[in-house]
Parts: structure tokens; sequence; C-alpha cells
């Protein structure tokens, strides 16, 4: 297992990532290795030699000021972006080469005004596949995220916090080794936000699907991520482990002593040492 090092970061033995893996990674989970990734826009270097190991079946958050890469990187490891320079490679539980079959859900549910909810749902599963099954398989997911009776409706009903839920169920209803998640609740009141970090905790335990977070929400990071990953001006500047168990209660003082250990980095403190 590779372990980040960086000259702000104190490395931590693998044995507490093995001790604090999450349940047992789902079929198809994917690991991903990330080794000397670098992108570039033009003269602006925006990610600067990323080196990255995340098991299968991981979750894991990325924070940091906005500009530092989080979106680049989660692009790259969406296949939306190309890398300047560098590897990226996705590894089955053999550890050879894989597909990544990776779905992004965004903090826009960008779903289709003239289809139902289970018809947006089913858009997820693409082409080539029979009507009656792909509704039969969008309604089972739906049921997953607790919107089994909007089936039928159409997303201009729903609240901002279910239209969310439809999103996430599209990303779903194929069973993808990777989940990519781009500041998913970043629009959603407060209340909602916390309902709907709970929903991802157990659909992410029951699952297992390897799972990447970009957000700006420190407490969230600790609260889903089993390890939380700080850039820095394109750079890894803190990689730190969260040796709790799911699912988690917000108000633990121990998560609270790990959000001010993020802070620090972010804000330039002395990022945990």
């Amino acid at each position: 297992m590779t372990v980040i090092t960086h000259e702000r970061f104190h490395p931590v033995k693998a044995a507490e990532y093995i001790e604090h893996r999450p349940t047992t990674a789902g079929e198809g989970a994917a690991a991903i290795t990330l080794s000397g990734l670098e992108k570039s826009f033009g003269v602006n270097r925006v990610l600067r030699g990323i080196n990255l190991h995340i098991p299968a079946g991981q979750f894991v958050a990325v924070i940091g000021k906005s500009g530092c890469g989080k979106s680049t990187l989660l692009r790259i490891l969406m296949g939306l972006d190309e890398p300047t320079a560098g590897e990226l490679r996705f590894e089955g539980a053999d550890g050879s080469e894989t597909e990544s079959n990776a779905r992004i859900v965004f903090q826009e549910p960008r779903l289709l005004p003239w289809l139902t909810v289970a018809d947006n749902v089913a858009v997820g599963l693409g082409e080539g596949i029979e009507k009656k099954l792909a509704l039969e398989e969008a309604k089972a997911v739906l049921g997953e995220v607790q919107l089994a009776e909007k089936a039928g409706e159409w997303p201009a009903r729903l609240s901002g916090g279910q239209r969310q839920r439809v999103a996430l169920a599209r990303a779903l209803v194929s069973k993808p080794g990777i989940l990519a998640l781009d500041e998913p609740l970043g629009a959603l009141d407060a209340l909602t936000r916390i309902s709907m970090q709970q929903l991802l905790n157990r659909v992410w335990r029951e699952l297992g699907c390897t799972t990447v977070l970009v957000t700006h929400d420190v407490s969230e990071a600790v609260h889903l991520a089993d390890r939380v990953i700080v850039l820095e001006e394109g750079r890894i500047a803190l990689d730190l482990p969260i040796p709790h168990p799911h699912p988690r209660r917000h108000g633990n003082p121990a998560l609270a002593e790990l959000e001010g250990r993020l802070l620090s980095a972010i804000l330039g403190g002395d990022g945990g040492h």
C-alpha cells in the first residue's frame, strides 16, 4: 500500500489504514493509483506531482482552498480531463489493471425535466437496456435512497434534497466501481445536508464502492471519509486517516480534534504537527 510523504505530512503506518478500512469492498470496486500526476493549463500548473493510492472500497475526501486543484483531480479520475504528465491506474481485486466504471454526482442534480424520476435514474444505465428491465433497476435503487414512492413523479415536484437523491440513484444504478462526488451537498440547507450525509454513508457501507468526495466542508469530510486529503497549490499537504467506526456522531470531540488539524493544514497553521 502506498503511503504519501510530503514535507508537511508525517507518514502514518500502513497498518493504520488497514485497521480502519471500511466494510469489505464491493464487487467491481476499483483501487486507484496516481503516480507523478501533473495537470497544466498553459503556464498554470494546477496539479504538481500527485502520488496517491486509494484501496478498493475506501472513502476518501479531498479538501482545500478554492483553486487548489480538487475539481481538476476529480475530473481526471472521471476521464473528463487528461493529465499533462504522470500515470493514472485502476486496479481490480486481483491487482490487474481494469476499467474504472466511474460515475459522478455534481452539486446540481442535472435531472431531465421531461422525464419521470424513474426514467431519470434509468438514464444512468446507458443505452441498450430493455425499457422494462431498466425501470425495474431504477425503482430498486430509488428504494435504496428512500424515494421508491416518487418513481412516477416529475423532477419539478421534488425538493432540493429529493432531487439530489435522484441524482445519486442515477449514479448508483449501474453499480459503479468508483463513485465521485463533486460538492454534491453544497446547495442543501443544513438539516437536509446532515440527512444526505447519513444516506451517503449508509449507501457506501452497503455497496462498498470506492468513493472520492470533493468538498469545502471539513466537518462533512471527517464524518464521511476513512481518510482526508488536503490539497495545497496542487500538492498533497496532508493525508490524514480518520480512525473511527461508521456511522459517526456529530459532536464527537475526537472528530472535532481531527477537524481542527485539517483546518490548520488548510489555513496555514501547523498542519496537524
